[in-house]
């Protein structure tokens, strides 16, 4: 069950013309009023005697007689919806919830005979509109702050007491929706999102790439975006706004989002922050190719999740939500869409009320912004242990949000892994093919030595690794582990060790990736190191993109 409370306004007529009307679409259907401040309120949906206009005139009573001491924005506006799972409540049970929420915000308290007048009107079965006039019988204003939290702790409660759907409550982190005129506008122009929905995504998009503020400004520009940058005196930099070209209002004007607006973390000082943060790269790292060293760097997400403080955790969770926001940017094709999906959807698991440490996780964030300045990589292997890797953080993030009850979040990061799930499979199919075939491929000799291997490193998981048909890539892969030097029984323990099994799907395909991110194993061997008759890996499905700083690639 969720509260709605609106700007407050100034017609009370108006806003009853919209409750008694047929809506926007013909929706609204018997509408009548189910509570009120008084049993003998007239009600034009039920009594034909009564009109809109008495209604109003008794609504605004109080209004009239404090004169010009009653508020500017009188009109008091909240509705409440049940969820769509949620059985039809009565006529006598919506009118319990308006009082119980009329009383919890302050507007109307139980047993006050000087509380705000009000009336609860019901034109749809899943929903109810709660108006009042906000002048008490005392002619003093309600005592109403923080009314929308007072009616949203009041409605777990009732959710709770009339075995609802108990809703995912938020923590006020999550970006601002669109409002229905951007909505409505967005229809008319044919367009499949909102203004506000296209620059968040261009300006998040702008945060993963840009090393600088300078440059991100850039790259809005050379998004097709407009934006207008405030200074101080100083000449230091304020803030930011930005418009979609040709998207202007009535006068013609662009119209305009500051960053907070469209996300908290996209404000400038949050970004400014991001981009500034010092943190060390590990060694190890300084030397691997891009595309490796993100693999290596998400890879070890969960791990950070588990064993490093809220702040840090947060920070690893801000940087994953950049990976995934890149990644369409660079994928073939084929996986943008997926990619894309993923990224908006784990939008919302990327902000919470813990703060971030973003130098805890600078070395992640530099390791995404260098895969978008080489070319896509053409081996299918590497691009599918990068989006393995980030499935596995991804679930993990929302493992970490679940356990601090960030339902919202939790629940973002749960699609976006649906949705990553889809991609990775696109991804990994060829070039598990191809692992297949050179496992097919090794002698029996090998084969009996790799099953050895797996069943004295995993006794308790052997017999159903053996039997899955990924079998034959995980022998390779193991194969390969030892041919380089590697104890390939150890290998397999720490894989198996590092996270937990027993939700993969298939634990060979698990097993492999995670074994091919070892800096040897991170790539297909050459045609002259491959056996005979081995199936090459194909070449990406999309072309090298632009890497220049000041644009970015356009996502399809």
């Amino acid at each position: 069950m969720i509260a709605n409370i609106v700007k407050p306004g100034h017609k009370t007529r108006g806003v009853l013309n919209y409750l008694y009307g047929p809506g926007r679409a013909n929706e609204h259907t018997d509408p009548h009023l189910v509570a009120a401040w008084d049993d003998f309120v007239p009600d034009p949906g039920r009594n034909p005697a009564a009109t809109l206009a008495q209604l109003t005139d008794v609504l605004d009573l109080r209004v009239k007689q404090v004169g010009h001491k009653a508020p500017k924005n009188h009109v008091w506006h909240c509705s409440i919806r049940a969820a769509p799972e949620d059985r039809h409540l009565t006529d006598d049970e919506w009118a319990t919830i308006a009082r119980r929420v009329l009383n919890a915000t302050g507007i109307a308290p139980a047993g006050d005979p000087d509380a705000c007048r009000w009336v609860a009107v019901r034109h749809a079965d899943d929903h109810i509109h709660i108006v009042a006039t906000k002048v008490r019988g005392d002619l003093r204003p309600p005592r109403n702050w923080n009314d929308f939290l007072r009616a949203d702790k009041e409605l777990v409660a009732i959710e709770k007491e009339y075995g609802l759907r108990q809703v995912p409550r938020g923590d006020r982190t999550a970006a601002k929706r669109p409002t229905r005129a951007e909505q409505e506008k967005a229809r008319r122009t044919g367009k499949a999102r909102t203004s506000r929905e296209h620059l968040r995504t261009i300006t998040r998009t702008a945060v993963s790439a840009a090393t600088t503020t300078e440059e991100f400004f850039r790259l809005i520009e050379g998004a097709g975006a407009l934006v207008d940058v405030q200074y101080f005196p100083s000449g230091n930099v304020r803030g930011y706004k930005v418009a979609l070209a040709g998207d202007t209002n009535a006068q013609g004007e662009p119209v305009w989002f500051s960053g907070s607006t469209l996300a908290a973390d996209l404000s400038y000082p949050k970004i400014n922050e991001r981009l500034t943060a010092h943190g060390a790269t590990p060694a190890e790292w300084i030397e691997a190719p891009a595309w490796r060293r993100l693999s290596i760097a998400v890879d070890r997400t969960p791990d950070h999740l588990v064993h490093d403080k809220a702040e840090a955790g947060q920070a690893h969770i801000a940087v994953l939500a950049e990976a995934l926001d890149a990644l369409p940017l660079v994928a073939p094709v084929g996986l943008q869409a997926q990619l894309l999906q993923a990224a908006t959807a784990f939008e919302r698991a990327g902000r919470s009320r813990v703060r971030s440490h973003h130098q805890q996780a600078q070395a992640t964030r530099r390791a995404v912004k260098a895969v978008l300045r080489v070319p896509p990589p053409r081996d299918g292997a590497l691009l599918a242990t990068v989006l393995d890797a980030l499935l596995l953080a991804v679930i993990a993030a929302q493992h970490w949000h679940r356990t601090r009850n960030h339902t919202q979040q939790a629940e973002a990061a749960r699609q976006a892994a649906e949705y990553l799930r889809v991609a990775y499979r696109a991804a990994a199919a060829e070039p598990l093919a191809v692992i297949n075939h050179r496992g097919r491929r090794l002698t029996r000799p090998l084969q009996e030595r790799q099953a050895a291997v797996v069943r004295h490193a995993l006794p308790d998981l052997a017999e159903q690794i053996l039997a899955e048909p990924g079998w034959p890539a995980l022998a390779a892969t193991l194969n390969d582990a030892g041919a380089a030097g590697h104890d390939p029984a150890a290998l397999l323990i720490q894989a198996a060790r590092h996270r937990e099994l027993d939700t993969a799907a298939n634990l060979t395909e698990v097993l492999t990736w995670r074994l091919k991110r070892l800096p040897d194993l991170a790539v297909e061997k050459p045609p002259h190191d491959r056996p005979a008759g081995s199936v090459r890996p194909g070449p990406a499905t999309s072309t090298p993109k632009s890497t220049r700083s000041d644009s970015l690639p356009r996502r399809r």
